[in-house]
């Protein structure tokens, strides 16, 4: 199993914007050093008091040139936000100038509130990340290309560089919403999955539809799905409840907030299923996520609360939300990373 760290590029109440930078950086060195699988970043707009990670590719490159060894993913980019043949071109270039440690995770974003930003209609948003990654694909894996689609055309356009990888990095795409989860697996593409805004049996569920479609497809091999989840370690279960509790809690709370928020401002149906996703976040204790939506412990309670979660879920890999809700400082986040990386994940070689 792969162990990852999702980092928001966070930006704490009185720091500076270089602040924020320095402390994701330093992280990030660590998690090199410690023999973690790779690090995953996030996309985040407009939001000044929570993340400066506004150009996660910008970032990507930066993380290349730094370390040698680190998988750098992205989780996600948000492919509607931005050009598909300039994504295209950056994506190929980091690919190259890491040696092949890119992943390319993308998503169209549960929330409006970026496209709005951006004046785009988020109601377009599915129709178009489904043409902006096909149009991805094709400039990767062909020397030239030709495309018509409902939002961008091309004609006879040769992307310059190629990946490294090869057909092309892999592709995983994050997956929330139930009639998702057999598209994406009919497709071919590995999944993201989260246990936030959903009980475990719902989660488990769509799992279930998307292994069944995988397998009706004909895919090759087994299925591949990363968690996105909070883990907190300490040395101690009273000090990880202590040290995690309010900052994780305070991540769910706002992620109930935005759904909340959002309802009215997309569609009926959809208003109906986030209204009821935020008032479920809304209703959510410390002891109901503990767990089951957060992993929080000493590093022997994190092991069999992974192997639960695992047993249910069936994924394959682990990106860790060290810091989710943003108020751990900064010396405990790392020494949660060094045992995470040296207690837990050996335990699952």
């Amino acid at each position: 199993m792969e162990f990852g760290s999702f980092v928001e590029f966070h930006r704490r109440e009185g720091s500076s914007f270089a602040d924020a930078f320095q402390e994701s950086f330093d992280h990030i060195e660590q998690a090199e050093s410690l023999g973690l699988d790779g690090v995953w970043l996030s996309e985040s707009h407009f939001n000044p008091g929570r993340s400066v990670l506004s150009s996660p590719h910008s970032i990507a490159a930066a993380i290349a040139a730094r370390t040698k060894r680190l998988k750098i993913g992205t989780a996600v980019s948000i492919l509607p936000l931005g050009n598909p043949l300039r994504m295209a071109e950056e994506t190929a270039t980091i690919d190259q100038i890491s040696q092949g440690r890119f992943q390319f995770g993308v998503g169209r974003s549960g929330l409006p509130g970026s496209y709005e930003g951006y004046g785009m209609s988020y109601a377009e948003s599915r129709e178009r990340f489904f043409e902006y990654l096909e149009i991805i694909v094709k400039a990767w894996t062909q020397e030239r290309f030709s495309h018509q689609g409902n939002y961008f055309s091309y004609n006879d356009v040769c992307l310059v560089p190629k990946p490294l990888q090869s057909p092309h990095p892999p592709v995983r795409i994050a997956a929330t919403t139930s009639d998702t989860f057999p598209i994406i697996a009919k497709m071919g593409f590995p999944i993201f999955i989260g246990v936030r805004s959903l009980g475990l049996d719902a989660v488990a569920e769509q799992v279930a539809d998307y292994k069944q479609a995988w397998k009706d497809a004909g895919h090759p091999g087994p299925v591949d799905i990363s968690i996105r989840i909070p883990v907190y370690v300490a040395d101690t279960k009273e000090h990880a409840i202590a040290e995690a509790e309010d900052s994780f809690m305070r991540q769910f709370r706002r992620l109930g907030g935005q759904l909340s928020a959002s309802a009215t401002r997309v569609g009926s149906v959809a208003s109906e299923a986030r209204s009821e996703r935020g008032q479920q976040l809304a209703d959510l204790t410390w002891q109901n996520v503990m767990g089951s939506k957060a992993l929080v412990g000493t590093s022997e309670m994190v092991i069999e609360q992974l192997h639960h979660l695992k047993e249910t879920l069936h994924f394959s890999g682990v990106v860790a939300e060290l810091n989710a809700g943003e108020l751990i400082p900064r010396e405990k986040i790392a020494r949660s990373l060094r045992l995470f990386c040296e207690e837990v994940a050996p335990a699952f070689s």
